[in-house]
């Protein structure tokens, strides 16, 4: 039977079983590998599921929920029918003829990222336009789907076509900050989820070469975690400042960035958080050319990735796996000039990395393409450059563009090569 509104779903819970939220939040991650779709599922998701909040999944978790559990619906597994969540919204606030000529239009253009695209600035209130004078707890979802989906978009196809659009659920989210909330819990929520959003879109900016804008993007995240008193949002907002400050050579600040994302995340009891932290810092500490505090830094980096997942890992942090952990370890090595052990560690992050995530398997390889270019090796850097350009025809990210082309200057000297020379031409006819 479904849970009504705001009464716990004990149908769910029973379905965890014996083990922890955090536990069955990974097995609901496992479950969506398996079935080619990427959920960002953590033990506050499970919560927020079994206390009723979410009464009814979204697509991506229902489709996950139905693989895991063969032949039942979501009503065996406590949840309420859509159309009873979301009906009334949805007859309230239809699209127009305009806007559902937009969606055809991009359809019949753009293939699935541009429809997701064009799709973004209309779903936060469901058309778009009426901030109502108090938010509530449905705002509040909305602001959190939001985030989800950007992140989603942003794996499968990279920032440069969604960047733009993201900029309306933004300025909804912030909207509704102003408007206010029914409650102080829904206020947090609206805090934070504002705050994630705009640690998302800032993100976008960053991957598709905006850097300004990504700088305004993290400062305003990091100002209304400070006005929340919100420590992880915090320590997000620092991650990515000291992640952009490192790719526009300001290496101290990125280091100082760093620091005080760790101090932030101290207190949240993340290892992998505080892993992700140290690797920022290596990162600012290998643009300074400081061997001994980069490799520092990159011994607590591994020894807290070592005590593995927890429940108060963020929701965001769903990136960051091994893969990641050896591709900002190249990083470094990159920088400090060590380039054959560079290409080490981003040959094991391309290999590691889940391939249904093909932005980051783009950037990957296309480490590896630059790291093999300067280490003496031209034929199997074009090898990897080649790989980079088939991934491009899915992957819209101006970051990848950008270090493959600079990897096609290296290889000029060595044109000569049949596979460096086929790789060349490839790169400048795409």
């Amino acid at each position: 039977m479904a849970a009504s509104p705001h009464s716990p779903n004990s149908t769910f819970r029973r379905m965890r079983g014996h083990r922890s939220p955090a536990e069955f939040a990974a097995v609901v991650r496992r479950a969506a590998r398996e079935i080619g779709e990427t959920v960002s599922c953590d033990a506050r998701y499970i919560g927020r599921v079994e206390s009723g909040e979410i009464r009814c999944p979204n697509y991506a978790y229902e489709r996950v929920f139905l693989h895991m559990f063969p032949g039942r619906t979501l009503a065996d597994l406590g949840f309420s029918p859509r159309e009873a969540v979301r009906g009334r919204l949805a007859q309230r606030t239809p699209l127009t003829p305009k806007e559902s000529d937009v969606l055809r239009r991009a359809f019949m253009a753009g293939g699935s990222a541009t429809v997701a695209a064009a799709t973004l600035g209309l779903t936060l209130l469901g058309d778009g336009r009426r901030v109502p004078s108090r938010a509530g707890e449905s705002e509040a979802a909305a602001v959190e789907d939001a985030v989800r989906q950007i992140r989603l978009l942003d794996d499968r196809h990279g920032a440069d076509a969604l960047y733009r659009r993201a900029a309306e659920p933004l300025r909804t989210a912030y909207a509704l900050l102003d408007a206010g909330a029914t409650r102080q819990s829904t206020e947090d929520r609206l805090h934070s989820g504002a705050g994630e959003l705009a640690v998302s879109v800032g993100w976008l900016a960053h991957d598709s070469g905006r850097f300004d804008d990504a700088r305004s993007h993290y400062a305003e995240a990091l100002a209304t975690a400070r006005l929340a008193g919100d420590a992880g949002l915090e320590a997000h907002a620092f991650s990515n400042m000291a992640f952009l400050a490192r790719d526009c050579g300001r290496s101290r600040e990125s280091v100082r960035a760093a620091q005080a994302g760790r101090r932030a995340a101290r207190s949240l009891g993340s290892p992998r958080l505080l892993s992700l932290l140290a690797l920022r810092e290596a990162g600012g500490w290998a643009g300074l050319g400081d061997r001994r505090a980069c490799e520092e830094a990159l011994s607590r980096a591994h020894t807290e990735f070592s005590r593995g997942e927890a429940g108060a890992d963020p929701e965001w942090m769903s990136f960051f796996g091994e893969a990641e952990l050896e591709f900002l370890e190249a990083r470094c090595w990159a920088t400090l000039g060590e380039h054959a052990r560079a290409a080490r560690h981003a040959r094991r992050a391309a290999d590691l990395q889940d391939p249904h995530f093909a932005r980051n398997v783009a950037l990957y390889t296309a480490e590896l393409a630059d790291d093999l270019a300067h280490a003496g090796a031209p034929d199997e850097a074009a090898w990897a450059g080649g790989r980079v350009l088939d991934l491009l025809t899915e992957v819209q990210s101006t970051r990848v563009r950008s270090m493959l082309s600079a990897t096609a200057q290296t290889l000029v000297p060595h044109q000569r090569s049949p596979r460096v020379g086929a790789f060349l031409n490839r790169h400048a006819s795409a």
